[in-house]
């Protein structure tokens, strides 16, 4: 359930950097147009990419996507800090910060407890940094 729980928050933060994206590649505020489309497909890009991690190897229990993820809250601490964009309230932040630190402390236990690591052990034959012999 943990799991379960930490893969949908982090899901929502990536459907939100994603939206994001979208909004500003769409509809640029005036401007440098080129540059805030481009700014908009290279947020585009985080949200997928931090979608398909949260629903595949995450959701596998995989431990290099748990560290991966760690972007997300320290992304959201960066423009909460500095006041980046977007936006001047900074709650939606402060929510991004909040989620994405519960969908990654919460299921902590499943990736480093006893049964961390499901997906392929180091201990497993094919686990991470292993040589099976194989080309």
């Amino acid at each position: 359930m943990a799991v379960r729980v930490g893969w949908i928050c982090l899901l929502v933060v990536s459907a939100g950097i994603l939206g994001f994206g979208v909004v500003l590649a769409v509809a640029p505020p005036a401007g440098d147009g080129a540059l805030y489309r481009a700014d908009g497909l290279a947020s585009c890009g985080l949200g997928l990419f931090g979608a398909l991690i949260s629903v595949v190897p995450f959701r596998r229990r995989e431990r290099w996507a748990w560290f991966v993820l760690w972007f997300y809250p320290l992304f959201w601490l960066a423009h909460l800090v500095f006041g980046l964009p977007p936006g001047k309230d900074h709650v939606h932040q402060v929510v991004f910060i909040a989620l994405s630190l519960a969908g990654l402390l919460l299921p902590m236990r499943m990736f480093f407890g006893g049964t961390a690591g499901v997906g392929r052990a180091p201990s497993q034959p094919g686990g991470v940094g292993e040589d099976t012999g194989r080309s």
